[in-house]
């Protein structure tokens, strides 16, 4: 039987990531990934902030990068900034094919149309179409789903996006990153748009919501109406994606002083207010991809655990604040007043890397309107 120096359970971003950092810090480290589906990386697209990515990650971060870009724009009522620093765009196929490659050396092995029926320390029970097998391996590392178990969340960030093929070229240069200049329907609403080419725009309707709820065909027909109303006159369809995401309130990270190490959403390895995932993993898969698998529970992933939770507390707090201190029809105002701090906080609340300056200049200061008091002494809903 085949021993690996890693098992990675679960074929989406973060281990993703992972096996591109262990492949780049340890060319020989023998990497069995286990996927459910057909493909790794199901059917997303994950964005990131040229300032998001740890120190020397950029090598190996690189060819996930499908597109590009040197800024983008908000819009509210009251409110339109373009913002400087390079954006980029990784897609699904991308990540399977890296990642893939990645994994094709000798030793490595891509399991996927795999379930994991156990989960342990040193060794992962798989199911495949041709019967069980147990894969040892002197670390695993489990990351599947978007589960945050029980903890309490505030809302859920909702999304159904539309990757289109317009008639015409778009004419659009640089992303969207919130339109709200949108009627606010079911909580925070916002219109998120990246060119992907000339005649390809991904456009996608994002609720900061209450409840779980997502009406796929209207949101749907949303994105039509929205390009409808900006001139881009929709040829094809392409692809489509959607999502329910939990907001959390209060979210508790494991020890990590023992296997299996949890990452990902469900290990509490992302950012609770923005859903931006990549930071996070990218920061987790650096330092694991550093340390040989038997020094993987040491100090130096103590260290990033315990940065990582100051962080989460900070984000947490704004999850608290929208959703139990301002009516669903309000929110918006708390991101308006949000993206007219200084550029520099704005890059540093989305790599989830805030200094105390920046946590000063979110918090302080006259509140956002529509701050409610019969909505905090309410408090927020029991969506757990």
């Amino acid at each position: 039987m085949m021993r690996f120096d890693y098992a990675l359970v679960g074929g989406g971003l973060q281990n993703g990531l992972l096996a591109l950092a262990i492949r780049a810090h340890q060319p020989d480290a023998r990497i069995a990934l286990v996927e459910r589906a057909p493909t790794l990386g199901g059917n997303h697209t994950w964005c990131f902030h040229d300032g998001d990515l740890p120190d020397g990650a950029r090598a190996w971060i690189e060819p996930l990068v499908a597109h590009r870009w040197d800024g983008y724009d908000v819009a509210f009522p009251g409110l339109r900034r373009q913002l400087a620093g390079g954006y980029a765009a990784v897609t699904s196929p991308r990540l399977a094919e890296v990642v893939g490659g990645a994994l094709a050396a000798r030793g490595s092995e891509l399991i996927v149309d795999a379930t994991a029926i156990d989960v342990g320390a040193h060794a992962v029970q798989v199911r495949t179409r041709s019967g069980e097998r147990t894969l040892e391996a002197t670390a695993v590392i489990d990351a599947r789903g978007p589960d945050v178990g029980d903890a309490p969340v505030g809302g859920f960030q909702k999304f159904v996006g539309l990757e289109v093929r317009t008639a015409q070229p778009h004419g659009l240069a640089r992303p969207i990153l919130m339109d709200a200049e949108v009627p606010q329907l079911d909580g925070f609403r916002f219109f998120y748009v990246l060119p992907l080419a000339p005649d390809r725009l991904l456009i996608e309707d994002t609720r900061f919501a209450d409840g779980t709820y997502l009406d796929v065909a209207a949101l749907r027909e949303a994105c039509r109406e929205y390009a409808q109303a900006r001139g881009w006159e929709i040829a094809e369809v392409v692809r489509e994606e959607q999502g329910v995401l939990p907001m959390p309130t209060q979210l508790a990270l494991d020890e990590v002083d023992r296997g299996p190490l949890r990452a990902g959403v469900q290990g509490g390895w992302f950012h609770p207010a923005t859903g931006y995932s990549f930071p996070v993993a990218a920061r987790l898969a650096a330092v694991v991809g550093a340390l040989a698998p038997e020094d993987l529970f040491g100090d130096d992933l103590t260290a990033l655990r315990d940065r990582h939770r100051r962080q989460l507390g900070v984000a947490l707090r704004l999850n608290r604040l929208l959703f139990g201190w301002f009516a669903p029809a309000d929110r918006h105002h708390v991101l308006a007043r949000f993206y007219r701090l200084p550029e520099a906080t704005i890059r540093r609340f989305y790599a989830l890397d805030l200094r105390l300056g920046d946590v000063a200049r979110i918090f302080a200061g006259r509140p956002p309107r529509g701050l409610s008091w019969r909505a905090r002494i309410a408090g927020p809903r029991s969506t757990t």
